[in-house]
């Protein structure tokens, strides 16, 4: 159930109406917006009068919401949210969201520290505004490289000194979390989306987490995922698609562009696209990613390699350096031009 107030309303009657509402049982979610403030009340409402409350003098409406993603919904969020990510070396801090619009960059796979380091300089010479990076690598053969794991994650950190850049890699299991605590952004794979227990013990950290589309997840299993991560407490959840298995077989997965309208209209969090895992072949990674900025998207998350013909993990779907420098600017101009 929503509540919104009437402008005007002062904060002693908004905490007595969240007090009187906490009084019967519900949690609420206080929402102050640039044009209304709303109260999300969450639990089960089935036994409120709607109309006592559409009566109080504050209020302005009240309307129930049929959705089971709560906390994630635009109806209880009308603006964008917006987070703050901070990098290293006294770098101000990078935005995402409501116009914010942010570059990730780096290898599928962390290989070396000079790879990285190489990889972190160049990426940001070219805009990039945070660094990707696999440590722990989830590969569908038991046989393939698996990552250097927490050596990796120490890697990422000394490319983050070296460029002020922040960081995200992704998180496996539970057990791994303590090698995070530096972690900038935690990533939630695609085959750990709807992974509930890691879910919930993410929604107790207060670390941004990028969350990513599971290969056969609708857009309402991906935000009910997001839900559990924020009825934890945690509400700095970006959503990514990175695309979805289908029947075609000319890429990878298929790139489900219109995720990304859907969800903008759906919830007030983020969204980003990852073109490298959706296509997996370098050379659709730039008209993806043009698809997805002029469709909205609010980042992408792009891989990046120095020599992808000798990458441990997923070089076919990786650009090259110079070859990102120019999706950068390309992707400026398509901002400028969708936003004039």
């Amino acid at each position: 159930m929503i509540v919104v107030l009437k402008q005007g309303a002062s904060e002693q009657q908004r905490e007595d109406l969240i007090e009187w509402i906490k009084s019967l049982g519900l949690d609420v979610h206080l929402s102050i917006g640039k044009m209304q403030t709303v109260l999300g009340l969450i639990g089960d409402t089935g036994s409120i009068d709607t109309e006592l409350i559409e009566g109080l003098a504050i209020v302005e409406s009240v309307m129930r919401v049929t959705e089971q993603f709560k906390k994630a919904n635009r109806k209880f969020h009308s603006d964008d949210s917006v987070f703050e990510i901070s990098g290293a070396g006294g770098s101000g801090p990078k935005k995402i969201g409501d116009g914010n619009f942010m570059m990730i960059a780096g290898p599928c796979s962390v290989e070396s520290e000079e790879q990285i380091c190489a990889i972190a300089e160049s990426v940001k010479a070219s805009g990039a505004q945070m660094l990707r990076g696999g440590a722990y690598k989830p590969r569908t053969s038991p046989y393939d490289f698996q990552g250097m794991r927490d050596e990796g994650i120490g890697l990422l950190l000394k490319a983050k000194k070296l460029t002020g850049l922040p960081i995200v890699t992704e998180i496996m299991d539970l057990s791994h979390l303590e090698h995070f605590c530096e972690v900038d952004v935690i990533q939630v794979g695609a085959r750990n989306m709807q992974n509930m227990e890691l879910l919930k013990q993410l929604g107790r950290t207060n670390k941004p987490i990028l969350l990513k589309r599971g290969l056969s997840s609708t857009l309402k299993e991906l935000l009910l995922s997001a839900e559990y991560i924020m009825a934890g407490g945690n509400e700095q959840v970006i959503l990514c698609e990175r695309g979805i298995r289908t029947f075609e077989t000319a890429t990878r997965n298929t790139c489900d562009i219109g995720a990304v309208p859907v969800l903008k209209e759906l919830s007030h969090l983020p969204v980003i696209v990852d073109p490298s895992h959706a296509c997996g072949i370098a050379r659709y990674v730039r008209p993806l990613t043009l698809a997805a900025v002029a469709a909205g998207a609010d980042g992408i998350i792009v891989e990046v390699h120095n020599n992808p013909e000798k990458a441990m993990c997923d070089g076919p779907q990786s650009l090259k350096p110079e070859e990102f420098a120019e999706l950068v600017k390309a992707v400026e101009r398509v901002r400028a031009a969708v936003n004039s």
